[in-house]
């Protein structure tokens, strides 16, 4: 039989007791908390230290320790870890720079292959030469040491956040422009009994888009069984086309060219069906980005042989976002575009002209709506 414990019952209140209780049920606590919850309860129930401390998995110092601080300073002391002094770091806060000045240069400066350091590849370098820096410490850094110095700061020399840099310099200029042929547009549109004089299109290229065929057929989804289209991971690729769509900003009409090539004699073959579409007695305004095919000698030689049609509006370089048009390839992209298979080239180029035709059944009015830089 256990032998009984010397030291004093510990009393509780009935608040003090649910305060335990639902602390050492907790599936939130720290698990040293909850542990220290339990040893009291069963101490309460004058359960034998030995027993507690099998039932709760924890050395007997551990249980006589909490005991003694409830019994001394009051339960809420007894699931607190005593204050201490802590420890003179042993990394300096030199050493720590050292880590984060090395973490901001590339490893291909140190002699390495790789581009971007790792939490293994920093600690490594940090190993063998920190203690050569006078930081001896360092010599037993490990992955975790370089985190927590790294996380402090905070640092992620791992990981890669794109930018983009501004080499337009009337960058802020043409973007206004443009927000202002949206402005114009939208009161256009907001007065739709006027009769337009200036009809605006946006108008770019989705080049690249990939006919893609199966080796297997794809599988239908099967109630109870397959949830979801099954397809087999195996393809191949049959090349690629580019698509070249105008984008009417008052009625979401398309106009759209599918290409093997993109080039300015595709570029002024969309311009020409454009031109056929509109009446001859307005203005044809071309929201589009710097493309060569845009302003080479054959687009301009067939822009001067039809004085007074078209007027160009370019986005700024870098700015192909301020292109309503590039909406409407999203939309493609996350419908008929998407998952897309297909035995041919020619089978996808008719795909895509179906998909403009089904779009022009229900067409959709494109609208810029954030005029915060506008005039």
């Amino acid at each position: 039989m256990p032998q009984k414990t010397k030291m004093p019952k510990l009393f509780l209140s009935s608040k003090q007791h649910q305060f335990l209780k639902k602390i050492a049920q907790s599936r939130t606590m720290p698990i040293r908390e909850l542990q220290r919850a339990q040893i009291l309860l069963k101490y309460k129930e004058e359960v034998s230290i030995s027993e507690i401390s099998l039932s709760v998995k924890v050395n007997r110092k551990t249980v006589y320790k909490c005991i003694q601080k409830a019994l001394t300073m009051g339960i809420e002391a007894g699931l607190k870890d005593k204050y201490h002094s802590p420890k003179e770091p042993v990394i300096t806060e030199q050493a720590k720079t050292w880590v984060v000045n090395l973490a901001c240069t590339k490893p291909k400066e140190h002699g390495y292959a790789a581009e971007l350091w790792t939490l293994s590849m920093l600690a490594k370098h940090t190993r063998k030469n920190a203690p050569k820096d006078g930081h001896k410490y360092l010599s037993k850094a490990v992955k975790a040491t370089v985190h927590r110095i790294l996380k402090s700061h905070p640092i992620k020399p791992h990981k890669i956040r794109y930018y983009l840099e501004r080499r337009d310099p009337d960058f802020d200029k043409k973007m206004n422009e443009i927000l202002i042929v949206y402005k114009d547009i939208n009161l256009q549109n907001e007065n739709s009994s006027q009769e337009k004089k200036i009809i605006t299109v946006s108008i770019d290229e989705k080049p690249g888009i990939q006919a893609i065929k199966n080796i297997a057929p794809d599988l239908p989804p099967n109630p109870g069984k397959y949830a979801c289209v099954s397809r087999d991971y195996e393809y191949k690729r049959l090349g690629t086309l580019s698509l070249i769509a105008s984008l009417d900003l008052h009625t979401g009409h398309v106009i759209g060219q599918v290409h093997n090539r993109h080039r300015s004699r595709e570029f002024i073959s969309l311009l020409e069906e454009v031109n056929l579409y509109y009446p001859k007695d307005c203005q044809i305004r071309i929201i589009l980005d710097n493309h060569s095919a845009h302003i080479s000698k054959e687009t301009m030689r067939y822009l001067s042989s039809r004085p007074n049609r078209f007027i160009y509006v370019h986005t700024p370089k870098h700015g192909s976002w301020l292109n309503l048009v590039e909406t409407l390839f999203g939309k493609m992209s996350r419908t008929f575009l998407k998952s897309i298979r297909v035995n041919s080239l020619t089978e996808l180029k008719d795909r895509i002209l179906k998909g403009i035709d089904e779009i022009n059944q229900e067409p959709v009015v494109h609208q810029w709506k954030n005029f915060e830089f506008a005039n």
